[in-house]
């Protein structure tokens, strides 16, 4: 430890480590796998950075925040650091760069995202180099007990396995007690070495305002305008919702701009900068801002619509004041805002049907098969992270076995004639290349090969083929593309009764459903809360506060509970149900059943209806405003 201190002296130009750093590092550096749960900004990046730096091999970070990666890259690379980063932002040209630096060696820290690892090249390119470290970020994606629960997380364990990592760090800002255990469980981390840090930061202070919606753009504008100038975010749950504040915000006289996942890549990057450079700034964003942009001294963060989860509210609040002085978080309570939340997490349950189909599809395949998952979704009916979900937990139940993912179609552009390539190699090799190559299609200037047939024709396995035009890449003899990701699967049993484990798989998907609107209602409790709202906050993580802290709302309005307003209770327009009859007579097959009706109703796409173009049709969205319980009952009344 005393060469990680002078690290952290030298490099990092820190005197001492942060609470909870040292533990971490120290598991680490010898040779134990560790948890590390620290709030948003308190230093869970140095914890596998700075090993990386005294640890022989590569270091890979896994991560699903682009703007975490290309921050954290920046600043490593004027350190004069080795640190790369492979997302969806890079180009071929920059991917195939990286990917030869990768398999030379010359990389200290690589940084990529879960779904990179469906990418047959990327790990067979990283099982070829010594991974001393497999840090995961966000890793109370692992839990389905979590509040933002990601298929592809589970297998991560089992890539670090693949490419024999010799030590992983998993790292999260928001876990409850069962979270944590998940994920130590998921990553075979011993619980002695999970550190967890204080959630409690003295310099918030945290509000909540119920009032109605009309009231909420002018109580907005009046907070920021008369606290003091500095760096805000605004939270709100829709994208057009974030352009529409954004404008009325700047017609006010704040330097304010929307962020969200429908603008393009580079406008997101320049919103970032813009944010992270500017003393006064406000961002009108999803959830998709925040995460990973290093500033510290943010003054305020405001909830313009309710947050998902307490989970969300402590990340989110968390990105203010991270210089450990005074910021402000406020949440504006409109419960009409339940609607669009509550609808995002009813519009990923999949019909009943939906999951009886994708059985009979699955289990009247050959022994062994490669799907489509885009292909599988739209058949279906079932969203891409439900269906991704669903295949999960055949795996999980020991149904499937899934094996490693491939790219239908090859593509390569040569960069010289093939004579000048085979001229180049000798005996087996060239012979081998010569019927490869003989196996490819040409069109314009980009020739298609089939890996099977190739491998099939040289007699051959498909790695070999796949490794001999990588090899070829990397000469700079060809370009190569690649497209059309296919899953592998083996089935391992049959059920015994289709119709039984569609019930049951069902069942776990409207679970997952009550326990997502449960969130949404521990947020209103906290808001109601009769008692302090930091200290209630605190309990869910499991960390109380022995009095109450003085600086939020129930403490500073005398120790009253706040009055939230009732949720409005629309009515039907019963006119509505001959037009919605009509509509079921027109499309049988994909409104039979109450649920999936009530979701178009709603204003809830679905992969059919996209299919289908139905998100244009007049009654779409008809009842956006009524909550989904209420259209479920009512369309249930006429289909069932």
């Amino acid at each position: 430890m005393s060469t990680a201190h002078d690290v952290l002296r030298q490099t990092f130009g820190f005197e001492r480590f942060r609470p909870g750093q040292e533990e971490v590092v120290g598991h680490l550096l010898a040779g134990r796998s560790a948890a590390a749960v620290f709030p948003t900004g308190s230093g869970k990046s140095l914890c596998y950075q700075l090993p990386a730096l005294l640890l022989p091999g590569l270091t890979v970070v896994v991560s699903p925040l682009i703007a975490l990666m290309k921050e954290q890259i920046d600043r490593l690379q004027a350190r004069g650091i080795q640190a790369e980063r492979l997302d969806s932002t890079r180009d071929a040209e920059q991917v195939a760069a990286i990917t030869a630096s990768l398999r030379a060696g010359q990389l200290r820290m690589l940084y990529v995202a879960p779904e990179r690892f469906n990418n047959e090249r990327f790990r067979a390119a990283l099982q070829r180099v010594r991974v001393s470290l497999f840090a995961v970020d966000e890793a109370h994606c692992i839990s389905e007990w979590g509040h933002n629960f990601r298929p592809d997380y589970l297998k991560l364990a089992h890539y670090a396995r693949a490419c024999r990592a010799e030590r992983i760090l998993a790292l999260t800002a928001t876990a409850t007690p069962q979270v944590l255990v998940d994920v130590c469980r998921g990553f075979d981390i011993d619980t002695a070495c999970a550190i967890r840090t204080g959630f409690y930061r003295s310099n918030l202070t945290v509000i909540a305002t119920p009032l109605r919606a009309e009231a909420r753009d002018d109580a907005l504008i009046q907070r920021l305008t008369s606290q003091p100038p500095g760096a805000s975010i605004v939270y709100v749950t829709l994208q057009r919702t974030a352009e529409e504040v954004a404008s009325r915000l700047a017609a006010a006289g704040l330097p304010s701009r929307a962020y969200h996942a429908g603008l393009p890549d580079e406008v997101r990057t320049q919103i970032q900068d813009w944010f992270a450079q500017a003393a006064h700034a406000v961002v009108v964003a999803t959830i998709a801002f925040g995460m990973g942009i290093d500033k510290a001294d943010i003054r305020a963060v405001y909830h313009y619509n309710l947050p998902k989860s307490l989970e969300n509210l402590s990340q989110e609040i968390g990105r203010a004041g991270r210089d450990d002085l005074p910021a402000h978080c406020e949440m504006l309570v409109c419960p009409r805002d339940l609607n669009a939340l509550e609808n995002f997490v009813y519009g990923d349950t999949p019909a009943l049907s939906s999951v009886h189909g994708l059985l009979q599809d699955l289990f009247g395949r050959s022994e062994e098969f490669d799907v489509s998952l885009y292909d599988l979704s739209g058949e279906h009916d079932i969203r891409p992270l439900v269906l991704n979900t669903l295949l999960m937990y055949l795996e999980l139940d020991g149904y499937l076995e899934a094996g490693t993912p491939f790219y239908a179609r090859y593509q390569f552009q040569p960069l010289c004639t093939s004579a000048e390539i085979l001229a180049r190699f000798n005996g087996e090799r060239r012979a081998f290349l010569t019927t490869i190559l003989a196996q490819a299609a040409k069109a314009k200037t980009w020739f298609t090969i089939d890996l099977e047939k190739a491998a099939t024709a040289a007699g051959a396995t498909r790695d070999r083929v796949m490794s001999a035009l990588q090899y070829l890449e990397e000469q700079r003899l060809l370009t190569l593309k690649v497209e059309g990701v296919r899953n592998r699967y083996r089935r391992l049993r049959a059920p015994a009764k289709v119709n039984d484990l569609a019930r049951t798989l069902h069942q776990r998907t409207l679970e997952r459903e009550k326990r997502e609107i449960d969130r949404l209602r521990q947020v209103l409790e906290l808001v109601g809360h009769d008692g302090c709202l930091v200290s209630h906050l605190g309990e869910h993580f499991g960390e109380p506060l022995a009095q109450p802290c003085g600086h939020c709302s129930w403490c500073l309005n005398g120790h009253r509970a706040a009055a939230i307003p009732s949720r409005p209770v629309p009515t039907i327009d019963p006119g509505l149900r001959q037009r919605v009859d009509v509509l079921r007579r027109e499309q049988p097959v994909l409104f039979a059943e109450s649920r999936a009706l009530a979701r178009f109703l709603c204003g809830l796409t679905s992969p059919r209806l996209s299919r289908a173009r139905l998100s244009s049709h007049p009654l779409f969205g008809t009842l956006d405003q009524v909550p989904f319980p209420q259209v479920l009952a009512w369309v249930g009344e006429s289909v069932n």
